[in-house]
C-alpha cells in the first residue's frame, strides 16, 4: 500500500512533469488547466496527486473554468483532500481572474458596437444568480464617463428610479446612455417590463436631449441588444 501511495506524490515524479518545476524551467502556458489547479491545491489525498484530484475537480465541472469558477467552499470540500482553507485558495484565485478579465475590458472603453457592451459587462454580471441594472453613461464620442449601478435585485427583476437613472446624467454630464441588465435565468427574451422600462427611459431621456442608445440583456455567453433587434 505505501508503495502505491509513494507512486502517487508529485515528488516521486520526474521534475519535467511536476507542476511547479515546469512552470519554472518552462513558463506558465506550458501548464495544463489541472497542472495550474494543483498548484493552488498544494497536495492531494492520501490515494492521489493534486494534480489528479485536479483532474477530478475539473472533470466534475465539464473541464469548463467557468463552470469551476462557480463552485461554493462545500461544494469544492466534498472531493477528498480538499479542506476550506484549499476551497478558499482556489476561489480566490479564480475571482481574481474574473476581476482581471474585467479589467481588461474597461481597458478599451469606447462603445463601438453592442458586443463592446456585452464584452465590458458581461466579467461584472454575466455569471451572478441575481439581476443586477447598470447604466453605462456615456460622453459625445461614446467613451464611458461611469458606469453605475442602478438596483440589485433577485432571481427574476429589479426595480429601476427614472428619476435616478437621469439625475446621474446630468452630474456626470453625459449626452448618451445604455441599459444594461442580466438575465440569470440565461434566458434572452425581452419581458415586457424590460420593454415597458425601456420605453419610459427613452421618452424620458429626450425630453433632457439625453439618448438612450441601446439596452443589451446579458447573460453567461451571450446577450440580446434592443438596438440591433429594432426594439427601441
Amino acid at each position: 500500500m505505501n508503495n502505491e501511495n509513494n507512486s502517487l506524490s508529485i515528488k516521486k515524479w520526474a521534475e519535467d512533469d511536476r507542476p511547479r518545476e515546469k512552470l519554472f524551467q518552462k513558463g506558465r502556458v506550458s501548464l495544463s488547466d489541472s497542472e495550474l489547479l494543483a498548484i493552488l491545491l498544494g497536495s492531494g489525498s492520501k490515494n492521489e496527486s493534486a494534480v489528479e484530484l485536479a483532474k477530478k475537480i475539473l472533470s466534475s465541472t465539464g473541464n469548463n473554468l467557468n463552470e469551476l469558477g462557480k463552485l461554493s467552499i462545500a461544494q469544492l470540500c466534498k472531493f477528498r483532500g480538499i479542506g476550506p482553507a484549499k476551497a478558499v485558495t482556489v476561489i480566490a484565485a479564480l475571482e481574481l481572474g474574473r476581476r482581471r478579465r474585467y479589467e481588461e475590458a474597461q481597458e478599451e472603453k469606447k462603445i463601438t458596437s453592442s458586443l463592446s457592451v456585452f464584452e465590458i459587462m458581461q466579467p461584472l454580471i454575466g455569471e451572478l444568480g441575481h439581476e443586477e441594472f447598470w447604466i453605462l453613461y456615456l460622453n459625445n464620442s461614446n467613451k464611458v464617463i461611469e458606469r453605475y449601478q442602478i438596483s440589485k435585485g433577485g432571481i427574476t427583476g429589479t426595480l429601476v428610479d427614472v428619476r435616478i437613472v437621469l439625475r446621474k446624467a446630468l452630474e456626470v454630464g453625459a449626452v448618451s446612455l445604455i441599459l444594461v441588465h442580466n438575465h440569470p435565468s440565461g434566458n434572452l427574451k425581452a419581458s415586457e417590463a424590460d420593454k415597458q422600462l425601456t420605453q419610459k427611459l427613452k421618452t424620458a431621456a429626450e425630453s433632457l436631449d439625453i439618448k438612450v442608445l441601446d439596452h443589451i440583456i446579458v447573460t453567461e455567453k451571450s446577450y440580446l441588444s434592443f438596438a440591433d433587434e429594432a426594439m427601441l
